[in-house]
């Protein structure tokens, strides 16, 4: 039996656990959720905060994470920009939850 969302690709910009919740539910119901996270910048770890989290956060990004496949690139780079906006004319869904203007601000809107 095909699951529900099969075939359909989402690419995901969310951090912490709202926006993660949410495309783990897409991706739980099959759909190719895709999700884009932050490159180190100045000596910095790059990626969702999430996966840093120790003690009772420890766990949070495998639980909200799984059946997605992720990529970090650095979205401010004229290469990484343009990466992701190769990436996002394959997409059917984009899921976002950064504060207002935060995509608009690099030409994602």
């Amino acid at each position: 039996m095909q699951a529900p969302l099969a075939g359909l690709r989402v690419v995901e910009f969310t951090h912490m656990v709202m926006g993660p919740a949410c495309g783990l539910a897409l991706a739980d119901l099959g759909a190719d959720v895709i999700k884009v996270e932050p490159a180190g910048e100045g000596g910095r770890p790059g990626g969702d905060n999430t996966r840093r989290l120790k003690g009772a956060g420890t766990g949070f990004f495998a639980m909200l994470n799984r059946n997605k496949r992720s990529f970090a690139v650095d979205m401010k780079s004229d290469e990484g920009l343009a990466q992701v906006k190769a990436l996002l004319r394959t997409a059917d869904v984009l899921i976002e939850n950064f504060r207002p203007g935060a995509l608009d601000q690099l030409g994602l809107s």
